[in-house]
C-alpha cells in the first residue's frame, strides 16, 4: 500500500513561528524537537508531518494513540532466549524512530508509563529493555514532536522540558487567512497529486535551504557578546539549569547557518522558549 499524501509544509497558510520552528530542528536535530500547542482544526498534525520531508532521510513514527508499552518499547521473546542463548528482540516505535521523527498527537493525553519511558529513552537515547534476568538495549535517537489541545489537560513538566522549542497556534486566523486557508484545503482534497505537484518547487526550495543550512552548520560560530546575551536572559529569567542557553545556541545558529554570524538584536525574535 502506497504512503499517503501530505499536505506540503510550504503550501500552509500563516503559523510562521511553527514553521520557522520546524526548519530549524530539521537544520539541526540537537534542538531536542518542537511541542505544538493549539486548539482543534489548526493543522497541527499536518504541520509536525511536514518536518520529515524537510529532514530528507530518516523515518518518520507515529505512536499510535492506546500504544501499551511493549508497543512503544518492543518485546523480548524468551522463549526464543531459552533456546537459542540469546533474546530474540521485536522491535518497537522507539527503535523504528532511531534516527529519524516520533510523533506524537495528543501528548499531553499519554499514561504516565509512557510518558516515564519517554522521558528516560530521550535523555540518554538507549532503549533498555529486561525480562526475567534477560536484557536487551539499541540506540533510540529521535526528534520529538508532540501536539496538544491545552484545554484537554496540561503536560508534566518533566516531559515539556525534554521540547527545545514550545510554539503556541493562535485559534482565531483573520478573515482574508482563512479563506486562503478553506481555498487551499479543497484544492487538495479534491487532487492531493495535482496540488502537491503545484507546490513541489516552493517545497523543494524549502528543503533544500534546510539542506544547505545543515552542511553549513559546522562554518558557523557566535561571537562571545551574542553568547553572553544569550547567557544573560536566561539568568533573568530564573532559568534553571543550562538546556535553555543550549536550546537557544543551537536554534540561533541553525537560523543562520550559511550567513554572517548573528549579531545580538537579530537573535532577539527567535528566542522561542
Amino acid at each position: 500500500m502506497s504512503e499517503p499524501v501530505q499536505f506540503p509544509l510550504a503550501a500552509v497558510v500563516g503559523a510562521d513561528d511553527l514553521k520557522l520552528a520546524l526548519c530549524l530542528t530539521a537544520i539541526d536535530p540537537r534542538i531536542g524537537g518542537v511541542l505544538i500547542e493549539g486548539p482543534r482544526g489548526m493543522a497541527k498534525s499536518t504541520l509536525a508531518r511536514g518536518l520529515a520531508d524537510l529532514l530528507g532521510e530518516g523515518p518518520f513514527v507515529t505512536l499510535p494513540l492506546g500504544a501499551s508499552e511493549e508497543r512503544l518499547v518492543g518485546t523480548l521473546d524468551l522463549d526464543a532466549a531459552l533456546g537459542q542463548g540469546k533474546a530474540q528482540f521485536s522491535p518497537g516505535v522507539l527503535a523504528q524512530a532511531d534516527g529519524g521523527v516520533l510523533y506524537v498527537d495528543e501528548v499531553n493525553l499519554l499514561p504516565d508509563t509512557l510518558v516515564d519511558l519517554l522521558l528516560d529513552v530521550a535523555a540518554s537515547g538507549t532503549n533498555r529493555i529486561e525480562r526475567d534476568g534477560i536484557s536487551h538495549r539499541h540506540s533510540a535517537r529521535f526528534v520529538l514532536i508532540g501536539t496538544m489541545n491545552p484545554e484537554e489537560g496540561e503536560l508534566r513538566p518533566q516531559l515539556l522540558d525534554r521540547f527545545g522549542l514550545n510554539v503556541a497556534l493562535e485559534g482565531l486566523p483573520e478573515p482574508e487567512a482563512r479563506q486562503q486557508i478553506i481555498r487551499r484545503r479543497l484544492a487538495f482534497d479534491s487532487d492531493p497529486q495535482a496540488f502537491c505537484a503545484h507546490w513541489a518547487q516552493a517545497q523543494a526550495q524549502l528543503r533544500e535551504r534546510c539542506h544547505a543550512a545543515r552542511q553549513a552548520l559546522a562554518d558557523i560560530a557566535l561571537d562571545d557578546q551574542a553568547l553572553a546575551w544569550i547567557t544573560e536572559r536566561c539568568y533573568a529569567a530564573g532559568v534553571d539549569g543550562l538546556r535553555a542557553d543550549l536550546v537557544w545556541l543551537r536554534a540561533a545558529i541553525a537560523c543562520f547557518a550559511g550567513k554572517p554570524a548573528p549579531t545580538t538584536g537579530q537573535q532577539q525574535p527567535h528566542g522561542l522558549r
